[in-house]
């Protein structure tokens, strides 16, 4: 292994003391809430952390270029403030007055014995700010789960105000960097990751559902990245709390995602954390459209159809309306596969939805569940109208136990629209993992033999193999890796011949043995 470079060692310094300081905040407030339940309050309040020291360093560098040395917004009053309010709505897409500033509300809270209500307002006066602006729905609601007045938080008013000092003060204590820009790492970002992954890993199923661990995000976007400097637009059908999407800003960088991030989640708790996550990723509310609903029966952007890349992690097998609902066989959508997806089986559902919003040059990278690939019926002629129309591009089977709450070894199936030859790649990347904790992770290195294999395309024993379309339709429309690469033998080869000397010299040496031990005996008896 390269020894780590100084910046490489100051980013993994920064980032496991941004890490300890978490784990200081959820051992302290440990207890009357569940962890799950209780990353609501600290993603929230990083959330206020963050927007506050956005619009305050926006503003003073405003005010610093202007010639006004010295000048603190933070330390503006009010009303003098309001005169701003207009052009950063615009801007910023909202709107904090001083007062409200998160550094403001910390000094104050151990003071404030209604700290309760003043969160509760400000962040109503957060969300009012973006009321009739093109940033309202971005704002909207973003809040709700961080109930300050709840009982979880303590039976009293006073015990309430307590744990959320202690909050404050916790998420205060986060080393953010005095300008979060100039940090090392991706500060805000990268506690949300660690965040969500510290709950989901400790939440089982629950956490399992809305989260897909940071390496599987960024080989997905990678994936559809390939051979790419910039993308249209960038969508993920089943966004969850949004751990794709900001990969694309990482990979590609926000002002080449030109059009924007889309999404669309079904819980409203995911859906709020997916919006704040968008944020705490530095992408502006008017570069995202993450949307609330069903998107197999309501999907929520129709006018933004086609996307270059597509990325998403969707519910493995859950039901959906399927046949019962006589509009979808005439959708768009479902139509030209003839058959839709069985109604206690989603998945194929989804993956027919990505590849009508896919443009003609995109690629879309969709992880799926293991029974997609080679179970019967309905889900056999939609394989088989994918691969029949040379839609199908590669299948990666991923090592088992890399996401939260399952242990199952998933796939990915990567589907293009501009293919020039009818063949599809399977790589066997079950092996391509390392041991963490409870559970496997992909390493920048599986990462990369990986993409290699993708790009190249080219055979490689036990590992890739590019198959006709004529072969897998002799398999019956059979996507498993494992009918395609084999995989190595690797139990150990044994010569017979030199076991059978070795067993010789064991039963000589126990005759030898059992021989000294009769003539120790029979000295003893004598």
């Amino acid at each position: 292994r390269r020894p780590l470079k100084m910046a490489d060692n100051r980013k993994e310094q920064e980032r496991a003391e941004l890490h300890r300081a978490i784990w200081n905040i959820a051992n302290d407030l440990r207890g009357s809430v569940d962890g799950w339940d209780f990353k609501q309050y600290v993603l929230g309040m990083l959330f206020y952390r963050y927007i506050s020291e956005n619009l305050t360093v926006y503003l003073n560098k405003r005010m610093a270029d202007a010639g006004f040395s010295g000048f603190d917004y933070a330390n503006m009053p009010d009303e003098k403030a309001e005169t701003a309010r207009r052009e950063m709505v615009s801007t910023k897409g909202f709107f904090i007055l001083p007062s409200e500033l998160f550094a403001n509300v910390c000094r104050n809270a151990v003071q404030d014995d209604n700290l309760n209500e003043t969160l509760e307002k400000t962040f109503k006066h957060i969300e009012e700010s973006a009321s009739g602006s093109e940033s309202e729905d971005n704002f909207k609601g973003l809040f709700d789960d961080m109930d300050v007045n709840s009982k979880k938080l303590g039976d009293t008013v006073a015990k309430r105000n307590e744990k959320l000092v202690k909050l404050l003060q916790g998420v205060q204590g986060m080393n953010l960097g005095s300008n979060y820009q100039d940090n090392t790492i991706d500060a805000f970002g990268d506690a949300y990751e660690f965040l969500m992954g510290m709950y989901a890993s400790n939440a089982g199923k629950s956490g399992g559902e809305y989260y897909t661990p940071q390496e599987v995000s960024e080989l997905l976007a990678r994936i559809t990245t390939v051979g790419k400097t910039t993308v249209n637009k960038v969508y993920d059908p089943a966004c969850g709390s949004g751990s794709p999407l900001p990969k694309f800003a990482k990979i590609l960088g926000t002002e080449n995602v030109r059009d924007g991030f889309f999404g669309q989640e079904i819980n409203i708790t995911t859906y709020n954390l997916c919006r704040i996550n968008m944020f705490l990723h530095d992408v502006g509310y008017d570069k995202f459209d993450i949307a609330l609903g069903d998107t197999l029966t309501d999907p929520q952007h129709w006018d933004d159809e086609p996307f270059q890349a597509i990325v998403s992690n969707p519910p493995y097998s859950i039901k959906w309306a399927g046949e019962d609902n006589p509009v979808l066989i005439n959708d768009p959508r479902f139509a030209p596969a003839g058959v839709l997806a069985p109604k206690s089986k989603a998945d194929l559902a989804f993956i027919l939805h990505a590849l009508s919003w896919l443009s003609a040059d995109g690629t879309a990278a969709i992880v799926c569940f293991p029974g997609v690939m080679y179970r019967g019926g309905k889900e056999g002629k939609i394989r088989k109208y994918l691969i029949d129309n040379n839609y199908m591009d590669c299948v990666i089977q991923l090592p088992d136990n890399l996401f939260f709450g399952t242990t199952i070894a998933t796939c990915i199936m990567v589907l293009k629209k501009g293919k020039k030859d009818n063949t599809v790649l399977f790589i066997d990347a079950s092996a391509e993992c390392v041991k963490a904790t409870n559970s496997n992770k992909l390493t920048d290195a599986n990462t990369g033999k990986i993409l290699d294999a993708f790009i190249s395309r080219k055979d490689e024993k036990h590992f890739a193999r590019v198959v006709p379309g004529a072969e897998i339709e002799a398999q019956g429309y059979n996507l498993s890796v494992s009918t395609y690469v084999e995989q190595e033998d690797k139990r150990e080869v044994i010569d017979i011949r030199q076991l059978n000397r070795q067993i010789e010299e064991i039963v000589a040496r126990e005759a030898v043995l059992r021989a000294e031990i009769d003539k120790i005996i029979a000295e003893i008896e004598s």
